[in-house]
Parts: C-alpha cells; structure tokens; sequence
C-alpha cells in the first residue's frame, strides 16, 4: 500500500478528485492548506495599501491505495492538475506499513475497498 499526497491549486479540486473517483478510488481526504515554493506569494492591493502574502492558498489530497494502482492515480492527478505554470503543486508517494478498518478490523488491501 501507498499514501499519495497531492499539493496543489484549489481551482483544480473537483477535476482531481473526479479523475481519482474514475479509476476506483473512493478514499479521499482534502484539507485546505498553505504554503509556498517557486512561487513565493505575491503582493496584494487593499484599500490603497499593499500587503505581501507569503502563503499561498492550496488544497492537500491525501489517499491510500494498493501498489498496482499508484501510478494510473498519480498520472490522472498530473493530467488533471497541470496548468504549466509555477504553483502547480507537487505529488508525494510514500509507503503505508498497515491499514485497518475501524468497522470491520479488515487489515492491509482489504480495509481499503
């Protein structure tokens, strides 16, 4: 098993999240964050004052997946998210040692489904 975390635009939320559904892939878990890299912010206008802000606005999907299907997710992710421009986010793909279910007690590809 393999937890895959996306960083990447809020604007692209709905077609990542879709694209992911597509492949079979129901556990999903987006959380609203911020941080910043190449793109290093940008200078904001209100009221006639300027303000820098550092942090850019992301959303972080997280799932958990079997080792056959990381690749197709990560490829619909970067097919779904990539605009060419810097902010795009990034992919993380990092090894699961177990997975339970709370319900069941289903452990390992199992507790997945």
């Amino acid at each position: 098993m393999m937890k895959i975390e996306a960083i990447l635009r809020p604007q692209v939320l709905e077609e990542v999240r879709t694209a992911i559904q597509d492949l079979g892939v129901h556990g999903l878990t987006v959380t609203e964050v911020r941080g910043c890299g190449r793109q290093k912010g940008f200078t904001h206008r209100y009221r006639g004052a300027e303000y820098a802000v550092n942090l850019i606005p992301k959303v972080k999907i997280e799932t958990v997946v079997a080792d056959d299907q990381v690749d197709a997710v990560v490829e619909v992710i970067l097919k779904a998210a990539r605009t060419g421009e810097i902010g795009d986010g990034k992919v993380f793909v990092l090894p699961v040692g177990e997975a339970v279910r709370v319900r069941t007690g289903e452990r390992g590809d199992p507790a997945l489904a």
